[in-house]
Formats: structure tokens, sequence, C-alpha cells
């Protein structure tokens, strides 16, 4: 093992060091100069770029197009909808001045008072109200709906407690916001969309997750409904993993967007948004990996395939690269990505450790002894299996192996989660249970109230009523009070 894979933390011992450390030493991601902000490096943001890409493409075959909007938010515009503003509040960094000037001192820089703002602006911790503000300009007729438009971006909510990809005051994510002409439409829009990111977590991340509605008191501010994802990590916490918004009417009434409708009479659209972020990339790793470092999914892999020669001199190395060069061609042409690390200044074991650490789904290995015997080394990541096979026909064995890898990491992640469902009737065995992780399928009366005092009592909060899961009316464990349906309650990130 390499110097770097002695020194990772070990999940067993603390889950949340082994989290740090693998951001870290896998080069995805480190601290930066601002606080609570992070730097993605570029092989955290080759990760994030393929998510994009897949997203970006199921996202236009559902008629969405992409725009940008602005960073900036004049503050009274999030005064607008009242809930919004209650729910972001709290998180708004706020520029009040547009110039800087030198000290007197002559040593540094200072806010010159005479350039402050006439009204601050709020960098963006999300666009609803910027985009309504907009959509106002666009919609005037029945024909222009639906309107449909997704942006790619930054945003920043100021966050107290910060770990990289999960929780930072700076993240990138996307940001979907459609107007529809009935209230039927919005909401078959944001279930869709709650299907498109459940397909992309369970076929592209190989993350299973469950699909439910929020609770009142858990949706996105300013919302009717919020619909969720609901991922399960290693320990046993939630992770949300995505959400999609009915939005009702409340942002068009607030910026006045209004429609002529077919009878040519004023209305109010309908709307949406929907988001997920680089928490995708925490989800990814903290459903996958292991002690010896990342385990990705083929189709998220930035290097799919790694192939490592070990030869003794330059001459066996020109045999062996000849050797290998048609299936690094094959491989190429078949869209898979792959690495030939010929280089001398790292040993062979450094090279194995290191891309074991950074995942990389399938690794071959040919020296000298291979090339003799017309065979090649091949490594799987996830399950870290050697064999020693033929090499004929080799681009087509690893293909079908990186769709076995896919498959498998996805259902060895749902047998994790699938037997750590439970359901639960008694509250004493929940709060004792509760504290070892899982998903415990609760009654509930529906209560604020009840909600608060799990929460309070046992740091646990209703992730969702899932879809998934037939609904029987019983009895509420906390309350005792008649429930119509059971919840997922759960510890979370």
């Amino acid at each position: 093992m390499a110097k770097e894979l002695k020194e990772l933390t070990k999940r067993a011992d603390n889950y949340s060091q082994w989290y740090n450390d693998l951001v870290m030493k896998a080069d995805l991601a480190e601290q930066s100069a601002v606080r609570g902000c992070m730097v993605i490096k570029p092989y955290g943001y080759a990760i994030w770029e393929k998510m994009q890409a897949q997203l970006d493409k199921m996202f236009k075959d559902t008629g969405v197009q992409n725009a940008y909007f602005p960073l900036l938010i004049p503050k009274s515009f999030l005064s607008r909808e009242a809930e919004h503003v209650k729910g972001f509040a709290k998180e708004c960094a706020v520029v009040t001045h547009y110039r800087l000037k030198a000290n007197e001192e002559g040593n540094g820089v200072e806010v010159d008072p005479s350039a402050r703002l006439d009204e601050e602006l709020i960098i963006r911790p999300t666009s609803e109200t910027i985009i309504w503000n907009t959509y106002k300009n666009w919609i005037h007729s029945w024909r222009d709906l639906p309107l449909m438009c997704n942006q790619w971006c930054n945003v920043m909510r100021w966050e107290m407690r910060t770990r990289p990809f999960l929780r930072t005051s700076e993240f990138l994510w996307q940001e979907g916001h459609t107007a529809h002409a009935t209230r039927e439409e919005a909401e078959a829009e944001a279930q869709k969309m709650l299907h498109v990111y459940a397909e992309f977590a369970e076929r592209w991340m190989a993350v299973p997750v469950i699909q439910g509605v929020k609770s009142e008191t858990e949706r996105f501010a300013g919302a009717l409904d919020t619909y969720t994802i609901e991922a399960m990590m290693q320990d046993g916490k939630a992770l949300q993993s995505g959400t999609s918004h009915f939005l009702g009417q409340n942002f068009a009434k607030s910026f006045d967007v209004t429609f002529l409708n077919k009878d040519n009479q004023p209305e109010y659209v309908w709307a949406t948004s929907w988001g997920v972020s680089t928490r995708l990339i925490g989800a990814l790793i903290m459903t996958h990996s292991d002690d010896n470092g990342l385990v990705l999914p083929p189709r998220l892999a930035p290097i799919q395939v790694v192939i490592v020669p070990i030869f003794k001199g330059e001459e066996q190395l020109a045999a062996i690269s000849v050797k290998l060069q048609p299936v690094i061609d094959e491989l190429r042409e078949m869209g898979i990505s792959v690495k030939y690390d010929d280089s001398d200044n790292k040993r062979p074991g450094f090279k194995f450790a290191d891309y074991e650490l950074k995942g990389v789904p399938v690794r071959l290995v040919m020296g000298g002894r291979d090339l003799e015997n017309n065979t090649i080394e091949l490594m799987r990541r996830d399950t870290l299996e050697k064999e020693s096979i033929n090499f004929d026909g080799i681009a087509g064995h690893v293909k079908k192996l990186l769709e076995d890898i896919q498959q498998n990491i996805f259902e060895k992640a749902k047998k994790y989660r699938d037997e750590r469902i439970y359901e639960c009737d008694n509250y004493e065995e929940f709060k004792e249970r509760v504290k070892d992780g899982g998903f415990f399928l609760c009654h509930w009366d529906g209560t604020e109230e009840t909600e608060a005092k799990i929460k309070e009592e046992t740091q646990a909060t209703i992730r969702c009523v899932p879809f998934a899961y037939e609904q029987t009316p019983g009895v509420d464990m906390v309350s005792g009070k008649p429930a119509k349906c059971r919840v997922i309650i759960a510890r979370s990130y």
C-alpha cells in the first residue's frame, strides 16, 4: 500500500473523518482561502462534468432549454414572496458597495463609503425571484406556455458548518424553472423531473433512492409541495439527493406574471422549480467507496480503464506498447475512457494504490511474461478481484465487465439499503435503534408538533411520505393519534 492509503481513516473507526480524508486524498476537492468554500480539483470536476452532461441531455429530452440569469438579485425581490424570504434570510450574502479605495496608510484597501449601492444586492441563494421577474416580460399569452428553462450555475448560502460537497457556502448546481397554463400541467412537470432525477441516480450513479413528498415543514420555502429522492449512505444516514417543487401561483402572483388564456381572459401562471447540486458527488462517495478509496460507477468515472505496463528498459516498454495500442484504440472507439500510464517516475505498486484510491473501475497490467504468453492481468475495483486472462478479445471483455460493475455496485447498495428499512410502531424502540442509522417506516399523525418532538429528541427528521410503499392507516407512535400514512424517518446529512 502506498503511504496515502495507509493514512486513510477506516470507515469503522470514524466515518466522518474517512469521508473528509477521501475527498482530499483522492484529489476531488480541498478547502479554499474563503471560509466555507471549496476548490473542486480537476479529478472531482471531471466527475461533475460527466454528471452534468448526462443530466443536461435528460433535461433537454423533456423539452427544457438552458439559459442564464444574473448572479445578483435586488434585495426587494426576495421580500415579495413571504415564505421564500423567511426560508433564505439567514443564509444570504449581501453586496452593499461597488468600489474599494486605497487606505490612508497606502498599504491596503477599504470600502469606499461614497460607493454604497442605492439598493443592496443578494448573491443568489436560488433564482426564483430574478427568474420570475424576467418571465413577466416573456409570457403574455397561452401560446407562450409552457416555458421551461434550466440554468447551470453557482449559488451562495452562508453556512456555519461546512463539509466538502455535502454542505458548502458556495456550490454548483442546476436549477430548472418552468411556467404552465394549468395546475395539473405544473404538478405533472414537478413529478416528471423527480423521476428524471431518480433515473439518473439509479442508472448512472448506481445509487438506489426512495421517491416521496416532503412534509409541510420540510418543503422548499415558497412551495406548495416538495418532491424528493432520498438515498442511504453507508452509515445509515439519509442524504436528500434531489428535489422538485410545485410552486403553485405564489411567485406568479408576487411578480404579476399573467397570461391571456384561450378565452382571452387573464390568469396567473403555475410554476415549478427543481435542482440537484455537487452534493451528488458526496452521495457517490458515501454510497459506494471503501477503506481503499473511491469506488466509482463506470458511467461516471473520469477514467474507466487504466492500463499499466510493467517493463525493464525502453525496448520492452516499446514492445508492450505496440501490443497494447490496438486495444487502447478499440476501447476508445467504444466510447470508453482509457489512461495508458507508462510513466517511469513511480513504482507499479504506487500506481496501483493510487488508481484504487481514485476508484478507476478496471485496471489492466501487462508485463514481460504476459507479453510472451499473450495474457494480461485484469482487476475490477468494486470487488478487488484479479485474474490473468487471454489477451485476445480483451476489449469486448472489458466492455462487458464495466456494465457488470455498474450493475453490481447498484445491487450492493440496494441490498444494503433494503436491509436497513424497518417498520416501527414503538417510539422507545425507535429512539434506541435510530442511533445506529436506517430508514424507519413509521405512522405519523401529520402534525408539526409530533414532527418537532421527534427531531428534538432523536435528531431524526421526516424525510418523506414515500410513493413506493402501500399506505395504510394506523396509530402515531409518538402521540397515539390516528395516522393516515407511514413516513420515512431517519437521521440525515
